[in-house]
């Protein structure tokens, strides 16, 4: 069920890793090699996948392997999403792939790729099409994010939220499916590049959607299925039953297995984007959920 873990989710982006308490990404780097360890200690065939940049950018590929992290991974992931927050353009998306692929002995995957229907669903019909014209053939891996729109009582997961202006409410129009659960235009093409295009798709704890979502992506014909698990929800009461019916539900998947997001009391500061105090629990629970469920 479980083909790779992937190790964070955006560390060089400040939504997801607070590299201001972090310069030069000294923690991150140490946490990164002890849970690159801990995972090959459990499963030694387990694909280790490092947590996809955003921004793709060369120099800190290079900054954490010069700190020896690229050592402790099998595959180095980037995301993009030039039609809504990153400043190229669309066509770019094989230069910018290059350019890390260059650098690295590693495959390198692309975890997360997509387009809002934040101005109009004709947009994403395009942007779908084009991603998978320009990426299918050029990457090993192409995660499609998203399955759902985010509900627009939820928080996205960034660092300004809106103050962000629209940059902050595309987040909520990323998915193939709107909240209500009726697709949007690009839905009716996304199985003419399945099952080699995958999807990332983040469930929250005791998401309601899940079982929806196993229905979608099984009618859509999708293998490869990108999600993850919560290090802060693990502290949750009965976060093994949720993390254990989240993982059943999905037992037909190819999975790549998020670990990320820190508990609030084990950081260095209260909140998820920080630094743990101890790197060897965040390197313990990756292990637990290993044995747990690969």
């Amino acid at each position: 069920m479980i083909e790779a873990v992937k190790l964070w989710n955006e560390p060089n982006n400040k939504s997801h890793w607070d590299f201001e308490v972090d310069e030069g990404w000294r923690m991150f780097a140490n946490m990164a090699k002890l849970a690159g360890e801990a995972v090959k200690a459990e499963r030694p065939d387990m694909t280790r996948v490092l947590g996809g940049m955003s921004p793709i950018d060369a120099g800190f590929i290079r900054n954490l392997e010069g700190q020896g992290v690229l050592d402790h991974v099998d595959v180095v992931a980037i995301h993009g999403f030039p039609l809504d927050w990153n400043h190229w353009q669309l066509d770019e998306w094989p230069t910018r792939y290059r350019e890390i692929q260059s650098i690295v002995k590693h495959p390198v995957w692309i975890t997360e790729v997509g387009v809002s229907t934040f101005g109009a669903e004709e947009v994403q019909e395009f942007g779908l099409r084009r991603s998978a014209e320009l990426l299918l053939d050029l990457a090993p891996r192409v995660h499609w994010y998203s399955l759902y729109d985010l509900p627009k009582a939820w928080p996205a997961t960034t660092r300004h939220r809106e103050a962000e202006g629209s940059s902050y409410y595309r987040h909520f129009y990323m998915g193939l499916i709107r909240e209500d659960g009726t697709p949007k235009k690009a839905l009716r093409h996304f199985a003419d590049y399945t099952p080699k295009m995958g999807i990332c798709q983040w469930f929250h704890f005791e998401d309601h959607r899940l079982d929806d979502a196993v229905s979608w992506l099984k009618k859509l014909g999708v293998r490869k299925l990108r999600t993850g698990l919560s290090w802060a929800d693990s502290f949750r009461p009965n976060a093994d039953a949720w993390f254990d019916r989240q993982m059943m539900a999905l037992e037909d998947f190819d999975v790549t297995l998020t670990f990320c997001f820190t508990p609030e009391h084990r950081g260095h500061k209260p909140h998820h984007t920080s630094p743990p105090l101890q790197a060897e629990e965040f390197a313990d629970f990756c292990a637990r959920m290993v044995r747990r469920y690969a």
